[in-house]
């Protein structure tokens, strides 16, 4: 939506500004104001590609509608449809990784090392930090009881594997060395959930990454991502209906 691009890569590092050089082609962006659709809307930002916004309301069952499962047969959000290429991306990080190398913005050096480093990490968040996470808030906030056992192991590991980044951050500014890329991104969407996730008190464990969390959320395009709740009214309210329509099998156990 912004104008301009702040570009990252292997010659580059924030916050150098250029000019976004895309097509006036629109990003239609599928999305609601969780975790992974909102790192793509900073990605979106960062890039300052044009979008078209599409809100999915999952409380509301919209996931599940036949024209959104055309586009992302898992029915969750985000997604997006690239109108320039005609390329349809599901999966947030998937979707990082799109952009990034469809615009060679935020990636590090083009180097084996670097390359390898940015799938690991981007890896990492992907089947790590953002399932654990979910588990995790699922289990705490909304299952029903007993949940003890799940409550227990879903924080642990969440916990555990904000600790290893924790840990990888102590040595270094970004994820990925000293460059800022779609890996910084895919972690923020998660980051920002930190105190819901594991407790208000939880930064203390955290300091770096709290120290990364804390310089992307100044940068612009995060101020710009944020305001996206003020775009559309998701319904908010965690009722029987929202709960049918989010955790389906409460209405067709597996077994």
């Amino acid at each position: 939506m912004i104008a301009t691009a702040y570009r990252s890569g292997s010659r580059q590092n924030p916050p150098y500004v250029a000019p976004c050089f895309w097509s006036s082609a629109l990003i239609k962006f599928y999305y609601n104001l969780a975790p992974n659709p909102m790192k793509v809307a900073l990605c979106l930002e960062e890039m300052g590609l044009p979008y078209e916004l599409k809100p999915v309301d999952t409380r509301k069952g919209e996931q599940h509608q036949p024209d959104f499962l055309a586009i992302n047969p898992n029915g969750k959000v985000p997604a997006i449809i690239d109108q320039d290429t005609g390329a349809r991306v599901f999966d947030s990080n998937a979707i990082l990784l799109y952009l990034a190398e469809r615009t060679e913005q935020f990636l590090p050096d083009s180097t084996p090392v670097a390359r390898g480093e940015l799938l690991s990490w981007l890896m990492f968040i992907a089947t790590g930090v953002g399932p654990f996470s979910g588990q995790a808030v699922h289990f705490k906030h909304f299952a029903p009881e007993p949940k003890d056992y799940a409550v227990n192991r879903y924080l642990y590991e969440a916990k555990r594997h904000y600790g290893i980044i924790d840990a990888h951050l102590s040595g270094q500014r970004y994820m990925v060395g000293e460059t800022y890329t779609i890996v910084d991104m895919a972690l923020w969407g998660w980051a920002r959930m930190v105190p819901f996730i594991l407790g208000e008190n939880a930064w203390g464990d955290f300091p770096n990454l709290k120290r990364l969390f804390d310089e992307i959320s100044a940068r612009p395009a995060a101020h710009a991502a944020a305001t996206l709740k003020e775009r559309h009214s998701f319904k908010a309210e965690m009722d029987d209906e929202a709960r049918q329509h989010m955790f389906r099998h409460l209405a067709a156990p597996a077994s």
